[in-house]
């Protein structure tokens, strides 16, 4: 996937974070893979509002851009298992800081 160039400035760093993780379902993902590999209906299941074409676009945009990858195993009918790769782990510890803040701002809705 070609990356867009930047004219940085000091948020410049967090546009091109959001570029690669941002959208509905890049997060939840991620999130998903962070704890274990996955088949492609594992996440299905855990995500049921994602239809097929979307999981299918965000995880090639996301073996793209190397946060994950696909491991398919030559049988009948095919396997096709999705991990994070070991840059892609680099993002854990900011999907578990959206985690906590997400859970702090679903409470404080509760109480407004």
């Amino acid at each position: 996937m070609a990356h867009k160039q930047y004219d940085c400035n000091m948020g410049c760093p967090v546009e091109a974070a959001l570029e690669v993780i941002g959208g509905k379902w890049k997060g939840v993902i991620l999130y998903h893979l962070s704890s274990q590999t996955y088949r492609f209906n594992e996440l299905r299941r855990l995500m049921p509002e994602i239809t097929q074409r979307m999981l299918t676009k965000q995880l090639r945009e996301l073996e793209a851009d190397h946060l994950i990858s696909r491991k398919v195993y030559p049988e009948v009918p095919p396997k096709v298992e999705y991990s994070m790769t070991a840059y892609g782990e680099t993002l854990t510890p900011v999907i578990h800081a959206l985690q906590t803040w997400g859970l702090k701002h679903l409470q404080r809705d509760k109480v407004t």
